[in-house]
């Protein structure tokens, strides 16, 4: 599942025409670089939902061939945020667990793709979701304070108010389908069933491996694509 439905506001004035998954870095549209990850791992369907310039979005995804069998989740109606985008979507996701991408992600593969990173790590027994996480040191044009801590068995606590946490959220995940079970109705956001999850220990990290770039705003366009061209 690609989330690309958001109205990318913090792109701006990129966006003001051009749907965020557009806005090219290094000579490609942003969505087209996660979509390009997914074929090379071997993706067999690819949902992906749009709301904001879905026309132009749409049309896009359509034009080319992909590796892989493409849906769109149409969220023209209504913006569902991220929780709700993934319950609409959730007849149209036949694996469990299965991967949830933003489509703003721009990375660098290690040794092994992420993909395969989560893949490992995943423990159905005691996972309702693992998201792969960042350190300071890889996370290319970020200078927040960081999402989460991790423990030693890798569950996921959040940052405190007023301090400094070690991992930043790539915009990648595992998901398993108990973690939509009884969602709230209508738009909201993943957080919530993230917490839920985390009351009852079941939302776990892992750290990836490669290196992350935060492409939210215009100014982190050159630096990224400066790394993509040296890489």
């Amino acid at each position: 599942m690609v989330m690309a439905a958001g109205l990318g506001k913090r792109m701006r004035p990129l966006t003001v025409t051009t749907p965020k998954p557009l806005v090219r870095v290094a000579g490609k549209p942003l969505v087209d670089h996660v979509l390009d990850h997914l074929g090379e791992a071997g993706m067999r369907r690819v949902i992906v939902n749009v709301h904001y310039l879905a026309d132009a979005l749409e049309a896009h995804l359509r034009a080319r061939e992909w590796p892989f069998e493409l849906m769109i989740s149409d969220e023209r109606d209504l913006l569902l945020e991220t929780g709700g985008g993934l319950v609409k979507a959730l007849p149209m996701i036949e694996e469990d667990p299965f991967f949830c991408l933003n489509s703003d992600n721009i990375w660098l593969e290690s040794a092994r793709s992420c993909f395969d990173e989560l893949r490992a790590a995943w423990d159905d027994s005691q996972m309702d979701a693992l998201l792969l996480v960042v350190p300071h040191s890889r996370a290319n044009n970020y200078s927040g304070v960081g999402d989460f801590h991790l423990d030693q068995m890798g569950r996921i606590r959040r940052r405190k108010p007023g301090y400094v946490a070690p991992y930043i959220y790539t915009g990648i995940q595992l998901l398993s389908r108990r973690l939509l079970v009884d969602p709230p109705s209508g738009a909201f956001s993943t957080n919530i069933l993230w917490n839920r999850a985390m009351e009852q220990g079941r939302l776990f990290g892992i750290s990836h491996m490669g290196q992350w770039f935060d492409v939210g705003t215009p100014s982190a366009i050159p630096p990224t694509a400066e790394a993509l061209l040296n890489a």
